[in-house]
């Protein structure tokens, strides 16, 4: 099965130069836990998730109004592509310690997969749980 089978083709994007605050509601609007940063061009630039928000700037007492969301996103984020098959995303989730990841053709953003995504596809149970297993696992979480 491929990543196109699975991926929420309905994204949301912000650009780096809104305010964390707007990412806030984007987030808490749309109920998502990540949003592709895209420059004008439509180009990924990074992602910015609810945790990037708390740790990044509410906890480092910035004024999420008047900060940036390039100033909080994570750059060179793990990307997928719609035809890759959809076990390599478990994979590359598990190896990079995320939930999400952004599914790119031609250079733009076309869609969203979460290990939920994943989970619900019963083909997938034992990959998803096993990348869940290696995301959630403190000590590699200090090794990376």
């Amino acid at each position: 099965m491929q990543v196109r089978d699975l991926m929420n083709p309905s994204v949301v994007t912000i650009t780096p130069q809104e305010s964390a605050s707007l990412a806030a509601r984007l987030l808490s609007r749309h109920n998502l836990g990540a949003l592709p940063v895209c420059g004008n061009d439509g180009g990924l630039r990074g992602i910015v998730t609810d945790r990037d928000i708390v740790l990044r700037c509410i906890a480092a007492e910035d004024d999420p109004a008047q900060t940036q969301v390039k100033d909080i996103m994570t750059r060179n984020c793990a990307v997928v592509s719609p035809d890759d098959d959809a076990r390599e995303a478990t994979r590359l989730m598990a190896a990079r310690q995320v939930r999400r990841l952004p599914v790119l053709e031609g250079g733009k953003v076309v869609g969203m997969v979460s290990l939920g995504d994943l989970a619900k596809c019963r083909q997938f149970d034992m990959e998803a749980g096993k990348a869940l297993s290696e995301i959630s696992d403190p000590v590699k979480k200090l090794e990376g």
